[in-house]
């Protein structure tokens, strides 16, 4: 029984830890080395993250300086942060690369809000999908015998009442991003 409670407890934090991640991903108009971390450059036949290659500094707010560790990889490096997407401008200086973040203007911080919006709410259905998943698991053991109807009660109660903390945590979250992105 309680085994339901801790796979409750740990899918809903995978969903949040996911959450986190994702959100270090929106820019917020602060120079942050996560927000290149995922961006992925193919070198020495194959596949690697910019963090494992690079070192990435932040010599001023708006500014990243990454510095490959091989600096013949300069040029794929600043190819793959341009080919990313990611709204910044990569510029190669020397065996370096800096990379820009320009101003954030209003229209742009409105959509990065709806992206915080966007992705607290698949969060949420994640986390929902945790507390279904082991509701039925409940359901099955009190069809075989193993669990009596009591119990299960009082775990769905508990399952739905991590469900509500894990939801509010998730909106937490995506209000400290949503003022961080608001703040000129």
């Amino acid at each position: 029984m309680t085994d339901v409670l801790q796979d409750t407890k740990n899918g809903m934090q995978v969903c949040l830890d996911h959450l986190k991640a994702e959100l270090k991903g929106i820019r917020a108009g602060r120079a942050s080395p996560a927000f290149v971390e995922p961006v992925t450059v193919e070198a020495y036949g194959s596949q690697m993250k910019l963090k494992d290659m690079a070192s990435i500094s932040v010599p001023e707010s708006r500014q990243l300086l990454v510095t490959p560790f091989d600096a013949t990889n300069v040029q794929i490096c600043a190819k793959a942060i341009d080919k990313a997407n990611l709204g910044v401008s990569a510029v190669v200086e020397g065996k370096s690369i800096r990379v820009m973040f320009p101003e954030l203007d209003q229209n742009r911080r409105k959509n990065l809000i709806e992206q915080c919006h966007k992705k607290r709410e698949e969060t949420k259905i994640s986390i929902r999908n945790v507390r279904r998943e082991q509701n039925e698991v409940l359901k099955k053991q009190k069809a075989a015998g193993t669990v009596p109807e009591d119990d299960v009660k009082r775990l769905e109660k508990q399952i739905q009442e991590q469900t509500d903390k894990s939801c509010k945590d998730a909106d937490d979250l995506c209000a400290v991003k949503e003022k961080e992105i608001s703040t000129v």
